[in-house]
Order: structure tokens, then C-alpha cells, then sequence
């Protein structure tokens, strides 16, 4: 058992000084490798062939219409939150405690799934939802708003083997993402529940009511601001006449 203690405290050293040494080196450089990457390949191989279609750009070379839509769409309170979403979780939780309700909701953040696809494998063990959260805290404390948002917009999966907004938006829009506009960006922004049943090239009656629902929330959010980020619950004050 001295043994068995020992090496369970050197796992635990290594995993936690690993993790903080490599959440601060993707601090600096473009995240270009996932699991996920990797695990879709394969099993989009007879589909798609082996190719990746994953093509990284900085923020500022990304519509900041592209981050209204993800934060409308998955997490409104990306600015204001330091990771978790507890009312978010808190209303989720109780909806999904009813029996009578068929589709689950979830609660994950910008945060969490930005973790979740840089640092996890895309399993439903508690297992892997711990990791999620770790690397979730670590890289709200490491990282700031933009390089969390960066990341994501660059390694979310659009379509099967192509990822990021740059990629999806010259595939299906013809466009660089620094040119997408608030279609474009809901569109794609719709897809990121289930990139893999839904197709951009062909949209379905169902997409096409879920970005305009995405569009009418962009427009009740405040401007994005990542030094003076405002409550997008809060009141909207009057201008004066």
C-alpha cells in the first residue's frame, strides 16, 4: 500500500504540473493538434479521406459577429463568468429533473467546451467531465476572454473533418472569417450542437429557424467588450434626448 500511495501522489504531480505547463505554452501558440482531431479522423475516413481541413487565425482576423454568435447561441454570459455558468447549470438541472421533458438541456460554457475539445477526449464519463473542469479553471486563470474564445472559434468541429470558423467560412461561404457577416456567423453558429448531422452546404428548415433565432439574440446582447464586459442581463439604460 506505501507502494500504491507513492505512485498515486507521482501520478498527481506529473498530471498537475503537466496540465499548467501545457495550458500556459497554448497560451502563446496556435492549438493545432486535439484529440478529438484525431479520434474524427478515423471515423470519418471512408467519408471524408484523411485530410483535415483546419486552418487557424487570430482573433482580430475573426467578425467579431462570429463571437456574438457563439455567445448567443451557447453561453451569454461569457464575459462575466469566470468559467461555470451556476445560474445556467442551476436552470438546466431543473429542467432536466422533469420527466416529462424529452430534450435535455445543457449548461456547458464557452470555457468548459473550449477545455473540452483542446484537453479531452469526447466521451460521457465523470471521468472526462472532471478533467473538463480542471482545464476549464486553469485556463480561465491562465488565459484571458480572447485567447479562450480564440482558441474555440478555431477548434470547433463545423462539418465532419473540418474545424475552426476560418475553414468553415471559405468551404461554405467563400469568404475569409474576418469578412463573415451576422448570417453567416448564426449559420455556422447552429451547426456547433451536432456538426455532424447538420450540413452547412444544405440547410434545413430547422437551421434556418434556429440562426435567425440566433440572430434575434444577437442583437439583445451589448456590444462585445473584453475590458469592460456588461452584464448582458442587466438593464439597458435610457439615452438621454
Amino acid at each position: 500500500m506505501k507502494y500504491l500511495g507513492r505512485i498515486v501522489v507521482y501520478f498527481t504531480l506529473f498530471f498537475l504540473s503537466f496540465s499548467v505547463s501545457y495550458v500556459l505554452m497554448l497560451r502563446l501558440v496556435p492549438v493545432t493538434f486535439t484529440p478529438l482531431k484525431i479520434i474524427r479522423l478515423f471515423e470519418n475516413a471512408s467519408d471524408e479521406g484523411v485530410r483535415i481541413d483546419s486552418r487557424w487565425r487570430p482573433l482580430h482576423r475573426i467578425n467579431m459577429s462570429m463571437v456574438k454568435a457563439v455567445m448567443a447561441s451557447e453561453d451569454n454570459n461569457f464575459l462575466i463568468h469566470h468559467g461555470f455558468d451556476w445560474e445556467a447549470i442551476d436552470k438546466a438541472l431543473e429542467h432536466n429533473r422533469r420527466k416529462d421533458r424529452k430534450r435535455k438541456l445543457g449548461a456547458s460554457t464557452i470555457s468548459q467546451q473550449t477545455a473540452k475539445n483542446v484537453f479531452c477526449y469526447p466521451d460521457r464519463t465523470w471521468l472526462r467531465k472532471g478533467v473538463e473542469g480542471w482545464f476549464t479553471v486553469l485556463i480561465e486563470l491562465f488565459w484571458n476572454k480572447q485567447r479562450i474564445v480564440e482558441v474555440y472559434l478555431n477548434v470547433i468541429e463545423t462539418h465532419p473533418n473540418v474545424y475552426g470558423v476560418e475553414a468553415a467560412a471559405r468551404r461554405f461561404f467563400d469568404k475569409e472569417a474576418e469578412h463573415l457577416n451576422n448570417y453567416d456567423a448564426a449559420m455556422i453558429a447552429t451547426v456547433l450542437p451536432n456538426p455532424r448531422r447538420m450540413n452547412l452546404a444544405a440547410p434545413s428548415a430547422y437551421m434556418v429557424r434556429r440562426s435567425a433565432a440566433i440572430r434575434s439574440l444577437m442583437r439583445k446582447l451589448p456590444p462585445v467588450d473584453f475590458e469592460h464586459p456588461v452584464d448582458p442581463s442587466a438593464p439597458k439604460k435610457r439615452q438621454k434626448r
